[in-house]
């Protein structure tokens, strides 16, 4: 059962973001980027409270996706791709993105608090950033 509504042009879409913003991260770091999109299509609150479909999230403006600038984004969605989107569509979380809204990759350590919202862990070259409970976001 899906925790967003979606179709398969969307899935495919979800799929495409996940490969450009984690291909070197391997089918974990995917994952994990699979679950901050997904729980911007889900969180009703701060800059997504308006985010209702993974097409909006995908697209957002601004606070959205860099990776859809870069033509890599463009490519076709592989079928392997396509599986790990559908993993996370379907609710599948993993730490520690399973309540983050927000990631950045870096060379170095993550910051404690990033926009005001605290570290949730790293993977690899990515640190994850989740809403404070405060915000309701879900």
């Amino acid at each position: 059962m899906a925790v967003v509504r979606y179709n398969d042009e969307e899935v495919k879409l979800l799929a495409r973001l996940m490969r450009a913003e984690a291909e070197g991260e391997g089918q974990m770091g995917m994952l994990l980027v699979g679950n901050v999109a997904i729980n911007r299509v889900r969180a009703k609150c701060l800059d997504f409270q308006n985010i209702t479909s993974i097409t909006k999230m995908v697209y957002q403006r601004p606070g959205g996706f860099e990776s859809t600038l870069y033509s890599y984004f463009y490519q076709p969605a592989r079928s392997v791709d396509i599986k790990l989107a559908k993993r996370c569509i379907a609710g599948e979380r993993f730490s520690p993105a399973s309540k983050a809204l927000w990631f950045y990759a870096t060379n170095t350590g993550c910051q404690a608090k990033w926009w005001g919202q605290w570290n949730t862990g790293k993977y690899k070259s990515h640190c994850f950033y989740a809403p404070l409970d405060s915000e309701n976001c879900y």
